[in-house]
């Protein structure tokens, strides 16, 4: 990897440096802490209801929602403050927020204390999102940086494959409140890992002085951009089906399909699905490009969706398990091929305000997925309709989105000058 180190970077080096397979998972766990904090806990929501005396099952969605609005929101903060002072310090920083947050939740008291828990939870593991994705764009560019987050992702995807079964294991083994213990203890692992093992990646002469003007110059650049927030605006669209997803899954499978115990092993599929994708993309990406790949799953998935929506209506919003899952599985497999490609696009001209690039669109994108998901999730009524419709109206408008950004000329080359 040092081949693909920028100039100055030996002398940002101050401890010896992972090798390739070790910074991919180091990396891919930052951002997965937030996947196993986000779905380990779905299966403790009947458990955190009853403890609550939750009338309403849709409130129970909040729990997952407020950690991602917290997490949304706290990126604008990581990423200026980590090309001021560097990757590592602000990780680290943020890790020690996530740790309070996983602290207070294990004690919280009601529904009220324990969003406030999951809102600090969220905003600590926001420098994992942010400094994950700068931490390899200071490394590689162009299609070496699209195949590292593919890779990446696969990381980062199987963890939810195990997540839900591993929060049904903690319930067994005791109440939710464990659940946080063992996100504390993770969270522990995880930055000690990062510090004893990871070097800083932003080399000092370029590391920009604190000024309000540039970060503020920063956004003006990245928000101008219309590469970048073409692309950013369409992952956000497409996070909304993931976040409606992760906050109804637990309802549709349970209530709907009264799957009951087996809810993880479902969940495990669809998350599995994705994984399967973004490794599969690690590896085609270098051969077609980010466009030709991500164009063409945005489009697949609007098909599906029609499917699904066909699906759904023409059975009462209660379409068979399998014909269901199907659908689903194959449009997360989707999503995992046009994630790594959209958000290497969206970051690929920002150079090196990276840092700083990437905490508005993880800000920009998580918020928008999370609300889209909060309004899709919110209006379960016992059938798979509102998930259905909720998918294809995303889909159409990350398309339209897509087009405008690349002016109706999809499958296009390289980046022209943004305007």
């Amino acid at each position: 990897m040092h081949a693909d180190l920028p100039p100055g970077m030996a002398a940002a080096r101050r401890r010896p440096e992972p090798g390739f397979t070790e910074f991919v998972i180091l990396v891919a766990l930052m951002m997965g802490v937030t996947a196993f904090a986000v779905d380990a806990v779905l299966p403790a929501f009947p458990a955190i209801g009853e403890s609550f005396a939750i009338q309403d099952p849709n409130q129970l969605q909040l729990v997952v929602y407020v950690y991602m609005l917290g997490f949304g929101a706290a990126q604008l903060l990581f990423g200026p403050a980590s090309d001021v002072v560097g990757r590592r310090p602000a990780y680290l920083a943020g890790a020690a927020v996530f740790l309070i947050g996983c602290a207070m939740a294990m004690f919280a008291h009601d529904l009220t204390s324990l969003l406030v828990a999951r809102f600090v939870q969220g905003t600590g593991a926001a420098s994992g999102r942010v400094l994950s994705t700068a931490i390899v764009r200071d490394r590689f560019a162009g299609r070496d940086m699209a195949r590292v987050m593919s890779l990446n992702m696969t990381v980062f995807i199987m963890v939810p494959v195990f997540a839900p079964a591993i929060g049904s294991l903690l319930l067994l083994l005791g109440d939710w409140h464990g659940m946080f213990g063992a996100m504390l203890l993770l969270g522990v692992a995880l930055a000690a890992w990062f510090w004893l093992r990871m070097p800083e990646t932003l080399a000092e002469e370029n590391r920009m002085p604190f000024s309000v003007a540039r970060i503020a110059g920063g956004f003006r650049t990245t928000l101008t951009c219309r590469i970048t927030m073409g692309y950013a605006t369409a992952v956000g669209l497409l996070f909304g089906c993931v976040m409606s997803m992760v906050g109804s899954a637990q309802q549709i499978f349970t209530d709907t399909f009264d799957l009951g115990p087996l809810f993880p092993l479902a969940f495990a599929g669809l998350a599995g699905s994705m994984g399967v994708a973004a490794l599969a993309n690690a590896k085609a990406v270098s051969r077609f490009g980010m466009r030709r790949i991500s164009h063409a799953s945005m489009l697949a998935l609007v098909a599906v969706s029609l499917v699904q929506v066909a699906a759904a209506l023409a059975t009462g919003g209660r379409p068979p398990l399998w014909l269901f899952a199907g659908l689903l599985a194959a449009s997360q497999f989707l999503l995992g091929l046009a994630f790594p490609n959209m958000n290497a696009l969206a970051l690929e001209p920002m150079g090196k305000i990276a840092g700083t690039a990437s905490s508005l669109i993880g800000l920009y994108t998580t918020i928008a997925g999370a609300l889209c998901g909060l309004l899709i999730g919110g209006a379960f009524d016992g059938t798979v309709l509102p998930i259905a419709l909720g998918y294809l109206i995303l889909a159409v408008l990350a398309a339209g989105v897509v087009a405008w950004t690349e002016r109706g000329r999809l499958f296009g080359g390289p980046h022209r000058p943004p305007t």
